[in-house]
């Protein structure tokens, strides 16, 4: 991994491919590795550049008051690139829309999958979720809080253990704790998503989903569909709500001739 550092520590980064630039932006419960089944397609007609975002995988945790836009913005910056095609699951939807929002000059398309909505009502079954997820936090517990993760974002609530890939448990096992570790200091730096209506995203963008994810986000991706201007929606039957993990090859098929555009 490559590194830019900063004031408030550093951003690791890797960079695959040539070609018109493509950015890759993780869940909160992962990092870049949840791309790995994905770049070597995506490398083939394009420059791939994944990141850790501040506190995930490799990237330090925050010493102050930051913005994940701030980070994507300098990141691009540093690299020279002006403009770029954003591609993000989960938390880092929020994250590419919001830059797209607060940035519009420096995006050429958006693709968005399993992204979350602010605000949103959450079902029993998410309530449980976070509740969960909680107190095994305030116990200290992580492997039972990445035990709880695992339940929910990979294996997902329509299908068993037995149904999910061998391995991919493991790979995100690492990650995912810690994102769970430095949870706490993450959320209290980061200034929160930046302010601005759907209508005004005016570049091509793409929303997905998978057909196995918890019923929440299903329910978001068609309002993500139906409120962005244009956008296109495209749902993954094999996946639950890590899309780039667990239906790598489907992805990288839909995103081929958006990407193309």
């Amino acid at each position: 991994m490559l590194m830019l550092n900063d004031d408030l520590g550093h951003l690791s980064y890797d960079i695959a491919g040539d070609g018109p630039p493509v950015v890759l932006v993780h869940a909160g419960v992962a990092d870049h590795h949840m791309w790995d089944a994905v770049v070597p397609a995506l490398a083939e007609r394009h420059t791939v550049i994944r990141y850790d975002l501040r506190g995930f995988g490799e990237s330090a945790p925050p010493t102050g008051a930051f913005r994940e836009t701030d980070d994507l913005r300098g990141l691009l910056d540093h690299l020279g690139r002006e403009r770029v095609r954003l591609v993000d699951s989960s938390w880092g939807g929020r994250v590419a829309l919001d830059f797209t929002l607060t940035h519009p000059d420096r995006v050429h398309s958006l693709a968005m999958f399993s992204a979350p909505w602010p605000r949103y009502p959450w079902s029993a079954e998410m309530i449980a979720y976070d509740e969960a997820e909680t107190a095994a936090l305030e116990a200290g517990d992580l492997d039972d809080a990445v035990r709880i993760n695992l339940d929910m974002w990979l294996r997902g609530p329509a299908r068993g253990w037995d149904d999910v890939a061998d391995g991919l448990a493991e790979r995100l096992r690492g990650p995912m704790r810690t994102a769970l570790a430095n949870q706490a200091i993450t959320g209290q730096y980061s200034q929160g998503p930046a302010a601005g209506a759907l209508a005004a995203v005016s570049v091509p963008t793409l929303v997905g989903v998978g057909a196995l994810d918890v019923a929440d986000f299903r329910d978001i991706a068609r309002r993500y569909a139906a409120e962005i201007p244009d956008a296109a929606f495209v749902e993954f039957a094999t996946a639950a709500h890590l899309v780039p993990v667990d239906a790598p090859a489907a992805l990288a098929a839909a995103l081929h001739p958006f990407l193309a555009r």
